[in-house]
């Protein structure tokens, strides 16, 4: 890996939550930057506690976080921005990259993508009425990757710092492949920095990307990163050997995040939930990740939970 290259995780709702990153930095490394999963306004134009609580500075104390929001108005945009604003931060990221359904047919996150002329509108009343840096996560469109090359000339109008890049369009959600081709277009097309996210999930599929775009530096790793915490310091190191005491460590940071949300959860079923969504990724980096994840699903109470827990580690320690 180049010493210019980055790493940053990806803002992943209701999984990269601070907790998440702060037992995540406790264990592994490898990391340069992180998004906060985005914030979005209720119905009364308010934010979320939790979302609130998630970028304050004395929550993310050993890396810096950079806030996200998800909007589709100028005015809800500048409320966001002159909170995040109010808490110190002087950039803030645009979510327009959600490929959910009932998200994207509101006009929000990737369902702005076939709409230039909108964002145009948008960003135009924004950077008049603002201060605050801005940089984009998006997809490369809603109903096709040919969008993008639509809105890529808007962004060029712009300072934009930087244009994060997921290589699908939103109605494929995480599959089929990503589509490369598309993605070397917004090289050639784009005045703003570029960063690469999608299906990077070893070290061999840094190095293929890598060696497909030398002049992207700056590399955004989400589910890959859930799954496999080791694979940021591994990219830096370029190995693919793991520590000697993998399982262990992993197991630690396991713990440590059950026990952050142990504590603010209300009741064992709730913690289980939680933990439930992170084993369905844990459980990728298993040698039988089918019969790992099965495990963990049919505990109904936190002891069966724990036990669950320590049966997968037990067993993976013992290879």
């Amino acid at each position: 890996m180049h010493i210019s290259d980055h790493i940053s995780i990806a803002p992943l709702q209701s999984f990269t939550d601070f907790r998440f990153r702060k037992a995540f930095f406790q264990f592994f490394g490898g990391v340069d930057k992180c998004y906060a999963p985005y914030i979005k306004l209720t119905n009364q134009k308010e934010i979320k506690k939790a979302q609130q609580k998630d970028i304050l500075i004395e929550n993310n104390p050993i890396m810096p976080v950079m806030p996200q929001l998800m909007v589709n108005s100028a005015d809800d945009f500048l409320m966001v921005a002159n909170y995040v604003q109010s808490l110190g931060y002087d950039e803030i990221n645009w979510n327009m990259g959600c490929p959910y359904p009932m998200v994207a047919k509101r006009n929000l996150g990737a369902g702005m993508l076939n709409d230039p002329d909108g964002i145009d509108r948008l960003l135009d009343d924004i950077f008049s009425k603002s201060n605050i840096k801005l940089g984009l996560k998006m997809r490369m469109g809603y109903e096709s990757t040919e969008e993008i090359l639509k809105v890529i000339p808007v962004l060029n109008k712009y300072p934009i710092t930087e244009l994060i890049i997921h290589a699908r369009f939103a109605k494929q959600l995480y599959k089929p492949s990503v589509d490369l081709n598309r993605f070397e277009e917004c090289i050639s097309i784009s005045k703003t920095p570029l960063t690469y996210n999608g299906d990077l999930n070893t070290v061999e599929d840094f190095r293929a990307l890598k060696e497909r775009f030398p002049t992207i530096n700056n590399w955004m790793i989400g589910r890959g990163l859930v799954k496999d915490p080791f694979l940021a310091q591994m990219i830096k190191d370029d190995t693919t050997e793991y520590p000697e005491d993998r399982w262990e460590i992993f197991k630690k940071f396991h713990d440590e995040l059950y026990e952050d949300y142990a504590s603010v959860l209300h009741g064992d079923h709730q913690v289980r939930l939680k933990m439930l969504g992170f084993w369905e990724y844990f459980s990728e980096s298993f040698t039988n990740s089918h019969k790992s994840f099965k495990r963990i699903k049919k505990a109904k109470n936190i002891y069966a939970f724990d036990q669950a827990v320590a049966e997968n580690f037990d067993i993976q320690m013992s290879l």
